[in-house]
């Protein structure tokens, strides 16, 4: 039997969980994301003083929200906007006095969406975005957020404050797009989550394959979306991609902390309740037929995850998708994966001639991946020195310690 949450653990929960809501519907009266900040900030530190003391209230969140409009006010009063927020102020005042048994924090209406298409709008720079998504929705620290990003608090202190303040001065609504933007405005916010999946799923540099905090992050930021936008096809799309890679997470290291390929791995290991929900998720999305890149990738890890052995693989299947994906999505990360997949369904020969043509097309002396992809296909057809020389290049090239690692089992197990 798991110990009971200690009280600081509860009232962690408590904010990160109620964080986003409340930040959002503050930050949406005020106008002012740096000043709904300082205050809900405020609230928490009231709330770590005032709950070990009294204990929990009956209803935290409530006790949040009240504290943190109190706040507010109070910021407000003591600062020269005074005349410049009679609005907010008129709708401050009528509730100061309101006890926070008396709200109802299910009837605060949820304008974390708006919030995320701030964050995620396209005049902040793409790390910006990252990271002000992190802090504003997600509730993390600005030192958890610096960590990820293996920045100094400081520096990342600094770089969030100016883009609130850019929020602030370029007048950035805090609104869901129009009709017409918002295919767009979604296409930018389901890739800023991604993103933040993908650094933790894969970090890019560091001691560690993996950046558990930010994946599931991510996956509850996608959670938030697909509750918030139930309609949207991609948004189910993107939750069931990661919920699928995600569950091979306890498979893809031994117990070294060594990196494991995703042939050798242990299949008993993979999370079989997150297999069946990201499934449920995707087959839902896809009989809306909405078709789009994030339910195509999904749908490839999906024939990854349903079979019990490496040598099940539907590979004809996967380089069909990729196909399909490439139509949609082109890139030549896509095409180094479809040549990956028709390396065994097809031949070599004509993964090859594929990794040729993106040789062609794209300067790949810096891209890690095709590096990887091409020495795999040549070891496989003996072509033992130009393998190794492609694999020199990838760890020359590679930031994290445990990938690197694994690059260099594969240069060695090469030796005859």
């Amino acid at each position: 039997m798991l110990p009971p949450y200690s009280l600081e653990q509860a009232i962690e929960n408590i904010v990160r969980e109620e964080w986003g809501r409340i930040l959002a519907s503050i930050a949406k009266t005020l106008g002012d994301l740096q000043l709904a900040e300082d205050s809900l900030q405020d609230a928490v530190e009231a709330a770590l003083k005032d709950w070990q003391k009294n204990g929990l209230p009956n209803s935290p969140p409530a006790w949040l929200i009240t504290t943190a409009r109190r706040k507010a006010l109070d910021r407000i009063r003591r600062s020269n906007r005074f005349t410049r927020k009679r609005t907010e102020l008129a709708y401050l005042i009528a509730l100061e006095h309101r006890s926070p048994d008396l709200v109802d924090p299910v009837s605060i209406p949820d304008k974390r969406l708006e919030m995320i298409f701030t964050c995620c709008h396209p005049a902040l720079a793409e790390k910006t975005r990252i990271a002000l998504t992190l802090r504003t929705v997600g509730g993390l620290t600005t030192d958890e957020i610096a960590a990820a990003f293996l920045d100094t608090p400081t520096a990342m202190a600094q770089r969030l404050v100016r883009a609130k303040k850019k929020i602030r001065l370029a007048n950035i609504p805090y609104e869901i797009p129009d009709k017409e933007a918002l295919p767009t405005r979604l296409r930018g916010v389901l890739s800023v989550i991604y993103l933040i999946f993908n650094e933790g799923y894969a970090a890019s540099s560091g001691p560690s394959l993996t950046r558990v905090g930010l994946t599931d992050e991510a996956i509850r930021l996608a959670r938030i979306m697909a509750h918030l936008v139930p309609d949207q096809t991609e948004v189910q799309g993107l939750l069931a991609l990661m919920l699928l890679h995600d569950s091979r997470r306890l498979a893809r290291v031994d117990r070294a902390g060594r990196m494991i390929a995703l042939e050798f791995q242990d299949r008993k290991r993979w999370d079989k309740s997150k297999i069946t929900e990201g499934i449920s998720i995707l087959k839902s999305a896809l009989q809306q037929q909405q078709v789009g890149p994030y339910q195509i990738q999904a749908s490839i890890s999906a024939l990854h995850v349903e079979v019990p052995d490496w040598g099940d693989t539907d590979w004809p299947q996967i380089a069909a998708l990729y196909n399909l994906l490439h139509t949609i999505q082109p890139s030549p990360v896509v095409r180094i994966n479809q040549a990956m997949a028709v390396s065994y369904a097809v031949s070599l020969d004509a993964a090859i001639l594929m990794l040729d043509e993106i040789a062609a097309g794209h300067d790949v002396s810096s891209y890690k991946a095709y590096h990887v992809a091409r020495a795999d296909m040549l070891a496989r057809m003996g072509q033992i020195e130009l393998s190794k020389q492609l694999l020199e290049q990838a760890i020359s090239l590679c930031d994290n310690a445990t990938e690197r690692d694994f690059l260099n089992a594969k240069f060695l197990a090469l030796y005859p």
